[in-house]
């Protein structure tokens, strides 16, 4: 019947336009949040509706409050953070070489993120960070596993437990670099030399793989 949509219908004319819209204003004011709150960790709805050049009402239409849009950038930040974690390791057989790929590739992604890492546990709470983070930690605990099942990795945890230590580890690195006391630049390095040291990886061989793959 003329004039009747679906849901399988797509949007035309005035409602696809004020569809794209909103989704450019979301996606502006989710970018323009990101720069804002790394600057200034405490910066407001106000603030950030400001910068984004919206008015405030906009910023609330698409986020009901600032626990809301932090939890939406730490949803962004997850996902980059998984998508670094599936690319590092893609196509390495090595156990050890895949995980010093992808905590590589990771801390890239995660220095972006790591001052709203602190934000997100006074918003989401520990648990929620825990929760998002599950498929990629059960991922690096598939990583450990096979590599304990090759003599590479050796540890008194099994792999999960020793999946989410290093998961804690990175978190603390983060935090370390936020405190001034871990310089940014060495940060990435530093982290995976950890991380694979203790996986039981000889700290001779582990500064050599970082080397080669930060070179």
């Amino acid at each position: 019947m003329t004039g009747m949509t679906t849901g399988n219908t797509p949007r035309t004319g005035a409602h696809a336009a004020g569809g794209s819209r909103a989704d450019a204003n979301r996606r502006r004011i989710l970018d323009v949040a990101l720069a804002e709150l790394l600057r200034d960790p405490d910066a407001s709805m106000d603030q950030i509706a400001r910068a984004a050049g919206v008015v405030r009402r906009t910023v609330y239409g698409h986020f009901p409050s600032r626990e809301a849009l932090i939890g939406t950038l730490v949803d962004g930040a997850v996902a980059a953070v998984a998508e670094a974690h599936r690319a590092g390791r893609a196509g390495v057989d090595d156990p050890a070489e895949a995980l010093a790929r992808y905590t590589l590739a990771v801390w890239e992604i995660a220095d972006r993120y790591r001052i709203l890492v602190s934000l997100a546990q006074r918003s989401v709470g520990e648990q929620g960070i825990r929760d998002r983070f599950s498929p990629v930690r059960a991922s690096c605990a598939k990583v450990l596993q096979q590599g304990m099942d090759q003599g590479v990795f050796t540890s008194p945890l099994p792999s999960p437990a020793l999946a989410y230590v290093h998961e804690h580890m990175l978190f603390a690195l983060m935090e370390a670099v936020n405190a001034g006391l871990l310089a940014p630049e060495e940060a990435g390095p530093s982290a995976t030399i950890t991380l694979l040291t203790t996986a039981g990886v000889p700290a001779a061989r582990a500064t050599e793989l970082v080397a080669s793959l930060s070179a």
